[in-house]
């Protein structure tokens, strides 16, 4: 394959984030952000560190980066009085995390009885994280995060006695001082330095580290030439290799938006250009970069944030996550074949795609980390161990794999020497800023659980959990459908302001114990169903984060977009729900039960896209729609006897449309009922 076949642009045209700023200032956060790098590499792969210190020097270079990189004002340049408020704000964040590894023995041994300095320093680095946060990350989680100082503070004895008046009575409570409060928050196990930003420290950064030098290597290029190679040629291909690639790149890149604009620069051109409407190849693609956030072996974050609540073997996760992971992409992948013969698409020419054996021939190599990565982890050794062995990975390989060409090259053209310094010099290159990608992909997501952090520990300090729970089970009469229901808005809510892990954190820290001690529903199950609904801010009207940087580069309607994206990504909603209702595709079980509930799910889900579409094989009638729907709904309950009936009825109705295909041809409308 030539790469004027490929729909990817050779890394040379691909841009990396640039800041403007003074060249010292820049330079600095270069060094800043390779020495965090190196750090977590260091931490992670050859002398590991205490919980405290590994995450407060991660947090005082994270901080420290976060008021170099963003401005206080995102749409003002920073003049002399912005530049001292960020310098204030950088010595402060520097000092909020080597204060505590520095003076971690003394402050041990004063075990709670903090000094006043503690104090300060506890209310400064509050102060700094809720700031860092709203430049980072968004206005709306630093709402949340001084919402739960505010609630904490209020009470008959803390320090905002009146502000507790306004309570309803089931949220009430005794109240904190703003000593107390601040020793939880800094000094305290659940609160800044918590558990949310301890995954962040450790798991979460050297796998964000691992997905950077997968994209400076050319690894998003070659995945994204797999997919068209693999599906091209076929009705809607562009669409379908935007879903796979999606897969592929999302389960490395932790962000959906991130995924929206990698691949979607490339796919979304090019589905409009076979026929997809602007709006539709926006949530295509919304939908499909959505689920790279649950497709193993990352999960984004979630993978090892839910390992660490559940205390479940994180290669355990993985295990159970596949299944319903690959069951998301596949309704997706049906949505689009659908749509590719009903508005009677056909594929790209051949002389468009690049070719499956040229491609691999070029990045067959790229799969080896990944091959390296799955098998070290089911063979048991730490996440954070095998994160640094995959980094180191794709270094050697994409080195080793630099030198032969280079030594082609040279040898051809009777240059050795010149070529091998060259090569040296951008492999050289590439190496560092994959160290800096990594660490500025990795703030937004420390900052947040940061903050996460921050509401975690007025939920146990305050008993809101259990109150949350409480109201949960009220609002629902016991019923766990309305339950559920409670938990999607919720989540929607959080969603307008929340990124995804931060979401996942404070939603499963709020209905976790009413979901599990209430209504019954096993552990791993309670939190695979609200990390799922987390994601639905990605796709959901009106927030869709993924589907407005989707109907950006598409050039449509956002809230059109929207909607679009909200339809393809409906598995969202419908893969969780049945796992409530058949944990065995979870837990386990029999293989006759495992292979029987795997048949079922598949069935509702191909049923579902089929009526929604009113099409499969052909135009169906609406009696046939309906008929589907109600079998859908029937496939959902836990009964054989109901779930054999309902999955017999599916199967005749799709055999009466294939008949009725092959009969006739194709008619471009709809018949009527």
């Amino acid at each position: 394959m030539t790469d004027s076949k490929s729909p990817v642009p050779s890394l040379d045209t691909i841009s990396f984030p640039k800041d403007s700023g003074p060249r010292p200032v820049l330079w600095l956060i270069t060094f800043i952000a390779i020495g965090l790098s190196l750090f977590q590499l260091y931490s992670s792969g050859i002398q590991p560190l205490g919980l405290f210190y590994q995450r407060g020097i991660h947090l005082a270079l994270v901080l420290m980066l976060t008021f170099l990189i963003f401005p206080p004002l995102s749409k003002s340049h920073r003049g002399p009085f912005l530049w001292l408020i960020d310098i204030a704000f950088f010595a402060a964040a520097a000092y909020s995390g080597f204060y505590l590894v520095f003076n971690l023995d003394e402050i041990i041994n004063r075990a709670g009885f903090w000094s006043q300095t503690d104090i300060v320093v506890a209310c400064i680095t509050t102060v700094v994280v809720l700031e860092a946060s709203r430049r980072a990350v968004g206005f709306g989680l630093t709402i949340i995060g001084i919402v739960a100082i505010l609630y904490a503070l209020a009470g008959a004895r803390g320090d905002l006695p009146w502000l507790g008046e306004w309570l309803p009575g089931i949220l009430n409570h005794r109240g904190y001082s703003l000593d107390r409060l601040a020793g939880q928050l800094y000094l305290g196990q659940e609160g800044i330095f918590g558990l949310p930003l301890g995954v962040a420290a450790t798991f979460v950064f050297i796998f964000v580290l691992f997905g950077a030098f997968l994209e400076v290597t050319g690894a998003g290029k070659f995945f994204i030439d797999l997919a068209f190679a693999g599906t091209g040629r076929q009705r809607g291909g562009p669409a379908k290799a935007a879903v796979l690639a999606s897969a592929s790149m999302g389960s490395i890149s932790g962000s959906s938006i991130a995924n929206v604009v990698t691949t979607g620069a490339f796919t979304i051109p090019l589905m409009k250009r076979l026929g997809y409407k602007p709006a539709q190849a926006g949530g295509i693609e919304a939908a499909a970069s959505t689920g790279g956030q649950i497709m193993p072996p990352l999960m984004g974050a979630g993978a090892f944030l839910i390992a660490e609540y559940t205390r479940v073997p994180y290669v355990d996760i993985i295990k159970v996550s596949v299944f319903p992971a690959l069951l998301y992409f596949a309704t997706v992948y049906l949505f689009v074949h659908i749509i590719a013969i009903k508005q009677g698409m056909h594929g790209m020419a051949k002389s468009e795609l690049p070719v499956l054996r040229e491609v691999m021939n070029r990045g067959w190599f790229f799969l080896l980390p990944l091959i390296m990565l799955v098998y070290l982890l089911v063979t048991g050794i730490s996440p954070m161990r095998v994160g640094f062995y995959a980094v180191m990975g794709i270094i050697v390989i994409a080195g080793i794999n630099g030198l032969y060409l280079a030594f082609k090259r040279g040898q051809k053209n009777n240059n050795l020497s010149q070529e091998l310094v060259e090569t040296a010099k951008s492999g050289g290159h590439k190496m560092l800023l994959g160290l800096e990608l990594g660490a500025r992909n990795a703030v937004a997501v420390s900052v947040a659980c940061a903050v996460a952090g921050i509401v975690v520990a007025v939920v146990g300090l305050t008993g809101l959990g259990l109150k949350f729970s409480s109201m949960m089970i009220a609002f629902s009469g016991g019923n766990i459908l309305l339950a559920l229901l409670l938990v999607i808005i919720a989540s929607l809510i959080l969603g307008l302001g929340l990124p995804v892990t931060a979401s996942y954190i404070v939603l499963i820290v709020l209905v976790g114990p009413a979901l599990t001690n209430e209504f019954g529903i096993p552990l791993l199950v309670a939190h695979l169903l609200v990390f799922w609904y987390s994601q639905d801010s990605n796709v959901t009207p009106p927030v869709a984060l993924a589907a407005f940087a989707a109907a950006a580069i598409a050039g449509s309607k956002t809230m059109e977009t929207s909607v679009q994206s909200w339809k393809f990504a409906k598995g969202l909603y419908l893969i969780p729900l049945y796992m409530v209702f058949n944990p065995e595709i979870i837990m386990g079980g029999t293989w006759p039960v495992l292979i029987w509930k795997g048949a079922v799910i598949i069935i509702a889900l191909v049923a579902f896209a089929a009526a929604i579409e009113g099409f499969l094989f052909t135009w169906m009638k609406h009696w046939m729609r309906l008929i589907l729907i109600s079998c859908t709904i029937a496939l959902f309950f836990p009964i054989v006897m109901v779930q054999a009936i309902s999955a017999a009825l599916v199967i005749l109705l799709l055999f009466i449309n294939y008949t009725q295909e092959r009969r006739a041809p194709a008619v471009s409308q709809p018949q009527s009922g």
